[in-house]
């Protein structure tokens, strides 16, 4: 697969931040043990959220970010529009977007 290709050396850093990661958690965990890469930035996870005993949540070579990564030319407009949504929504007595459920974790 993916990270068993002659591409991946120890030097490499594997960043996912749209879409699913190409690999299963287990062999990305394998390779970030072997060494096969150097690191590992994941935006994205599968499930999502990662359950809280996950393994690359305490991988010191793994960076999991909360599924954020956007520029901010991209995700300006796009959270202008969540607000004023939201803002509508709320003013009409409406159910809210995107609200947190923090049983879930996120």
């Amino acid at each position: 697969g993916f990270l068993s290709s002659p591409a991946t050396r120890p030097s490499a850093t594997s960043t996912w931040a749209t879409g699913a990661c190409p690999c299963q958690n287990e062999a990305l965990l394998a390779a970030l043990d072997a060494g096969s890469i150097g690191g590992a930035a994941i935006d994205v996870t599968d499930p999502e959220p990662l359950p809280d005993d996950h393994p690359l949540w305490r991988h010191p070579r793994a960076l999991i970010t909360p599924h954020i990564a956007n520029t901010p030319e991209m995700g300006v407009p796009l959270l202008a529009a969540h607000i004023r949504r939201n803002v509508a929504a709320f003013v009409a007595g409406e159910p809210l977007e995107g609200v947190v459920d923090v049983d879930a974790g996120y």
